[in-house]
């Protein structure tokens, strides 16, 4: 079923009345599929709701081996109606500033690649999976982080990386919600679909 993005909105925003605490939102996808901007969109449709980017809690650790720390130290916390406020290991190693704030609010996003993983699905109330064209995927990744051989070679070696587990751990099985990422930037309407019928929790 074809859904704008406030449409979308609306269906999340439908499950925290019931739920009671902080509903969770993963928005997962390849690298240069256009999580991000889903993110800002469906955040601005929400009032603000607080963005968790994956990417700050691997800085420096892991490409994909973050998810403990993402489990431990944000999310239990906020669907225990805790504030967040930390700094990773690795931030507190290379003297980077600030720490990851994240304040309970009705509805918090988790953005990054493997962010509706399995290990962190009981942690999770809706799945996104931004799907999109490799090809596409690829050129804005590699322009992303500095279109040259560096970057090339980056993308290469973090992809051997990624596809292997995405094969393996299946995200776009799981997901409520399916968003068309490329090549429209952004998404437009009919760009977003929901995978689940009548009795998902999303509905139908």
């Amino acid at each position: 079923m074809a859904l704008s993005v406030a449409e979308a909105a609306a269906r999340v925003r439908g499950l925290s009345p019931a739920i009671r605490r902080p509903v969770i939102v993963a928005i997962d996808g390849r690298s240069g599929a256009g999580k991000s901007t889903v993110a800002e969109q469906l955040a601005l449709e929400l009032e603000g709701a607080p963005v968790i980017h994956t990417d700050d809690v691997a800085w420096y650790h892991s490409f994909f081996d973050w998810w403990p720390l993402l489990r431990e130290h944000v999310l239990e916390p906020l669907r225990a109606g805790r504030d967040v406020s930390w700094r990773p290991p690795a931030w507190k190693e290379r003297d980077r500033p600030g720490s990851i704030d994240v304040p309970v609010a009705p509805i918090i996003l988790v953005e990054g690649v493997s962010a509706s993983r399995l290990e962190l699905s009981d942690l999770l109330d809706i799945a996104i999976w931004v799907d999109g064209d490799v090809l596409e995927q690829e050129r804005r990744g590699v322009l992303r982080d500095g279109d040259d051989d560096a970057a090339q070679r980056f993308w290469d070696e973090w992809q051997a990386s990624e596809r292997p587990l995405l094969d393996a751990d299946r995200p776009w099985d799981r997901a409520d919600l399916l968003v068309l990422g490329t090549p429209e930037t952004p998404p437009g309407p009919g760009s977003w679909w929901a995978r689940r019928g009548p009795g998902g929790r999303l509905g139908g």
